[in-house]
This record gives structure tokens, sequence and C-alpha cells, in this order.
């Protein structure tokens, strides 16, 4: 058995190095207070589920912030996001395999950089998932009022469909999106993952009729100058796209529910990837060879806008918009259920309270946790503007998967003996460059996400000497160890 590390010198010393045993972290596996979760997924619903909390947001949402920067040239700002995804997907397979458990990057933490590592990393996640959820909402909404629109010439009232300091007052769209994802979570896993896939087949479905539409109005001089704002636009705009591959290490979270999670978490994370890398590259490249990249900016149900221009009828960007409305509920929904995990880890850890790891014994999941994390959300959604939410979500996902990478590094060197499902090739290159690229995305984001970034960060650090550090189980039972010595 693997013993706790932790070093010497003052506690907060001792707190960062702090590690959790590996062996301990699985051995819990599927616990928690009052009820145990269910493994219920195979390797089909693991990747549908990464691919439901990846396809869509850079896509559907993001797509007119991002354009205006880089131009005809987003397709390569989506390679250059989906090149720094992949070096980081490496890391995370070889870990989730090797750690299959709720707990996604913040439990990998735990076992390899000590206890204070590990809370900075949850808190980075709290930041990457409730916060995307919130920005994917927004875009919902969207979606929402040109399909109304389109179908039956009515739009919601801007006050009740866009948030302060983006034209109204409160999202209601977003909000709503947010508590369907919840009554779904709420009636169990299972269920939550076979609604997911039909709507996953739907938006890929969709996507595809999109690029077949767009690429009829192909015109080549929209592709020139191909990238206007230079290599500086390309960077920037792949730092904004980055939170739109997030959902890849959505099936990581699901370790404690995966019937083999040794073999298909590895996979499903992988798989996912590829899919939906391929898929965005080619909707890029189809939206702005059917229209002028200026055209984007400010257009927040931008494929729908492209579909209008390229078809000249309504009804290709109305079937586009119920797809999409149909189509982002799913990366509600695996988003959504992605944070529940990583908080039950959390709380099962004793560095956040109890009620988030109480399992219903009727659903086997962690439904406290889950209306919690939903009024949280719905809070963000209904009164945080799109652009803002969407880079602070980019910083934290950079920094969760830097450490991600070194974690790889240091296991590697602790324990080398231990039995891997999958190991990340050319190692130790792979996780460097997954470090390497992730600072340098971090870097192109502008001054304003880095101070919203470090306000969170110190605002973590205060809970976390305020409340995790004091409850921490880990602390607690060597201190109890400390004691019969």
């Amino acid at each position: 058995m693997q013993r706790a590390a932790g070093g010497g010198g003052p506690g907060w010393l001792r707190d960062l190095t702090r590690t959790k045993p590996v062996d301990q972290i699985v051995a819990e596996g599927g616990h928690g207070e009052g009820g145990e979760l269910k493994r219920s997924m195979g390797l089909l619903q693991l990747t549908m589920f990464s691919v439901g909390a990846t396809l869509g947001t850079g896509i559907f949402v993001v797509l007119g912030e991002a354009v205006p920067l880089s131009g005809p040239a987003i397709v390569v700002s989506f390679v250059l996001a989906g090149l720094t995804a992949l070096f980081s997907a490496l890391s995370y397979a070889e870990l989730a395999g090797t750690i299959p458990v709720s707990g996604s990057s913040y439990s990998y933490t735990y076992a390899t950089l000590g206890e204070l590592v590990a809370w900075v990393c949850g808190w980075c996640l709290l930041l990457e998932y409730a916060v995307s959820v919130s920005a994917v909402a927004v875009g919902w909404g969207q979606y929402l009022n040109e399909l109304a629109d389109k179908t039956i010439g009515v739009t919601i009232p801007a006050a009740l469909s866009s948030p302060p300091g983006g034209g109204g007052v409160v999202n209601v769209p977003a909000v709503a999106v947010v508590l369907l994802a919840t009554f779904l979570l709420l009636r169990g896993t299972s269920e939550s993952a076979t609604v997911n896939t039909v709507m996953v087949l739907l938006k890929v479905g969709v996507l595809v009729f999109f690029c077949v539409v767009a690429f009829i109005a192909f015109r080549a001089g929209n592709l020139t100058p191909f990238a206007p704002l230079g290599i500086a636009g390309i960077s920037a705009a792949g730092s904004k796209v980055f939170f739109s591959y997030i959902g890849f290490d959505a099936a990581s979270t699901a370790g404690e529910e995966a019937r083999n999670p040794r073999r298909d978490l590895p996979l499903a994370i992988l798989l996912s990837l590829g899919i939906v890398t391929l898929l965005y590259v080619a909707v890029g490249l189809a939206a702005v060879a059917a229209q002028p990249w200026r055209e984007f900016e400010g257009a927040e149900a931008s494929l729908a806008m492209v579909l209008d221009e390229a078809a000249g009828v309504p009804w290709p960007s109305a079937v586009l918009s119920l797809g999409a409305v149909i189509a982002i509920a799913s990366v509600v929904l695996t988003v959504l259920y992605g944070q529940t995990r990583i908080l039950f880890a959390m709380a099962r850890d004793g560095l956040i309270p109890r009620i988030f790891m109480r399992v219903s014994p009727r659903t086997a999941v962690p439904a406290a946790n889950t209306v919690i994390v939903a009024a949280f959300v719905s809070l963000l959604a209904a009164l945080v503007p799109l652009g803002r939410l969407a880079d602070a979500t980019s910083i934290g996902t950079l920094f969760a998967f830097a450490l991600v990478n070194v974690g790889v590094m240091v296991l590697r060197r602790t324990r080398p003996e231990m039995p891997r499902s999958f190991r990340a090739p050319l190692f130790p290159v792979t996780p460097l460059l997954g470090v390497g690229f992730c600072v340098y995305l971090m870097i192109r984001l502008d001054v304003a996400t880095w101070t919203v970034f470090v306000l969170w960060m110190l605002a973590g650090l205060a809970a976390y000497f305020a409340y995790g550090r004091r409850h921490s189980r880990l602390r607690r039972a060597e201190a109890a160890a400390g004691e019969r010595a």
C-alpha cells in the first residue's frame, strides 16, 4: 500500500506536499454518504458523454467571437487549440486508466502534486465546468430565439433573453435549459446517458447538414486574406476557442460509473477528441468560405446567420437552430454532470461540505450536489455575458490541463511499477509539450481575463485555508496517526 507523502516544515508546506495514496483513491471510488454510484456506462455512452460535453460550445456559440480575431485562419486556430488539447488528452487518458475515479484532474493532482495543488486544480475545475455550462446556456437562448423567429415569427424580448451588459435584464432561456438538464440528471445516470446519446447523434447530423449547405455557397475570395491579423490573431482566437475542447475530459469524471473504466476511459477521451476536432475544422472552413469574416462580429447564433446568406431561404437555418437548441442542451447536461462528480470527490476528501457527497439511495446520484450546482450555474447564466464567461473558462481549463501533464510525469517517477492501461506516447515529450502549449495559450488571453483568474485563485486559497485544510480527511488521519505514535 502506498503511504501518504508529505514534507516537514510549516503547515502550509505540508499541505502543499501531502499526497493521497493512489490505492486509497481507487479503493474509495463509488462510495458516498448514504449510497453508492452505479456502474452503468459502457464505451459508447462514455464517448458520447465526452462528445456531448465538447461538440457545440465552440461551433454553435463562440465562432462569432473568434472569427473577428483570426479571419479565415480560424481553421488554424481550431487546429492549434486541438493540438493543445491532444497533448493534454494523452495525459488524461493515462491517468484516467490508472486512477479511474470521479474526481478527474483534481484526484490525479491529489495523488501526484499534493493537497493544496489539488485544491487549486479543483477550484479551477469549478471555473472550467460550472462557468462553461453558463456560457453555453447563454448561447442556447440565442438559437432558441432564432428558431422561434424562423418558425412562428415570435421572439423572446431582449430583456428576458439576454443578461445585463448584453442588452437585457435576465436570461430566462439560459436558466430554463439548466433546469431541464438538472431534471434529467436527478432521474439517474443511465437515463441521462441515453438522452445524451440521442442528442449527440442529432447534433452531428445538423453540423454535417450545415457543411453541405455552406459548401454550396463556397467563395474562394472569402478566404483571402487568410490571416489578416497574423499569428497574433490566430493565437488569440485559439485561446478563445480552446474552451470548446474542454469536454473531452468529461469522460474522466465518470470513472466511478463506468463498467470497465481502465479500458474504456482512455479510449473514450481520445475518440471524442478526434471526432470533435474533425467537425470543428470542417464547420469552421465551411462557415468562413460562405460568409465574409468581418460579418461574424457580434453574431452569437453565427451558423444560422451563415445559412441564411448561403441558402437564401429561411428553412435551412431553422433546421440548424432546431438542432442547436437540442444539441447545445447536451453540452449543458454532460458538463453539469462532470461538475457534480468532481465536487463529489472533493467532498469525500473533506475539502468541501459533506452535502456534496450524499448519494440518493433511490437514483444513485448525488442529488443535493446536483441541485446546488444547478442553482449556481443558473445564476451565472442569467446575469453574466457570454464573452467574459468563455474567456474565464479557457484560462481555468488551461491551468488544470497543465497540472495534469505535470501529474503524469510525477506519477511515472514516483510509481513506475503501477499498472497502466494506457501510456502517453513519446514520454516525456508529450506532457512537456502539453504544458508548453497550455502556458502559451494562457499568456495570449487578455489582462481582464487574467485579473479575473487571479482574483478567483485568491478566493480559492482563502476558502481552502478557512475550510478545506481544517476538514481534510487526509490531514486528520495523519494527525491521528501522529498522536497514536
